[in-house]
């Protein structure tokens, strides 16, 4: 992810939801199962290997699951998930289509729907479909919306009514990575290092480093004089995500 304002929206398919608890699952062959449970447990082991980034199986069983039961919405969003996933957006926009047209109602659709196409320079249609996900009264989940809001409206040069969704966002849900990382971010581009550095401490209680926070908590730590602790950021860029762009800023930015 590049260090500007290039952002990564979360995408959180409804069928996600199902598998809060589960682990891997064993796919048992389908013994004595109706067609719908297979096709609902080929949908859950296929969203949860792409949870685990593992493409060519999830692929598989996602498409098993829409083979045996193509119009169930949830596994036309998370077919639509994989296909942006794999920077297929035609096939992305037709499965996130579908799935709305099969279930209007989705909230949790339309949010990835409208975060793809914020991502893609469609703002205004991206920004209707997130409200309609947050204004949904089945949603009890509205950080969610609220976070891809805010992403939107930094991506659109708003960044004072952006963090105030992403605000939003952390109130709802303090702990949800996304906005932690993108309320980093603000602080850290705003000259408020100390706030930088608070974002970056609370996202990593929850989450795990990625080339960005890394990037941020590097530059975080420059900023504040601790060399030492820029240092340590930096060796983990280099080490864990060396062909990253932000390990190449990291080496240029040290050079200078």
């Amino acid at each position: 992810m590049p260090c500007k304002h290039g952002r990564r929206f979360w995408a959180v398919s409804a069928a996600c939801t199902l598998l809060g608890a589960c682990g891997l699952l064993p796919d048992f062959g389908g013994k004595g199962m109706s067609s719908h449970e297979k096709a609902n447990l080929n949908l859950q082991m296929g969203v949860r290997y792409l949870e685990m980034g593992m493409l060519e199986v999830a692929k598989e069983k996602l498409e098993k699951a829409y083979d045996l039961e193509s119009g169930n919405p949830e596994t036309l969003n998370a077919l639509a998930v994989f296909y942006e996933r794999i920077k297929d957006d035609e096939q992305a926009t037709d499965f996130y289509q579908a799935a709305i047209g099969k279930d209007p109602d989705n909230y949790s659709t339309k949010n990835n729907y409208g975060r793809f196409l914020c991502e893609r320079g469609k703002h205004d249609k991206g920004m209707a479909m997130l409200r309609e996900a947050l204004d949904s009264p089945m949603n009890q989940r509205p950080w969610l919306a609220l976070s891809n809001i805010g992403i939107c409206l930094l991506l659109q040069n708003d960044p004072a009514k952006g963090e105030e969704y992403l605000r939003r966002a952390l109130f709802a849900e303090p702990e949800y990575p996304p906005a932690l990382l993108e309320m980093l971010k603000i602080s850290y581009n705003n000259r408020q290092y100390m706030s930088a550095r608070a974002f970056l401490e609370r996202y990593l209680a929850v989450a795990k480093h990625t080339p960005e926070s890394l990037w941020f908590g590097f530059q975080t730590e420059r900023a504040l004089g601790n060399h030492q602790a820029a240092e340590n950021y930096k060796e983990q860029l280099l080490i864990n995500f060396p062909t990253s762009t932000e390990a190449l800023q990291a080496k240029t930015a040290i050079s200078k």
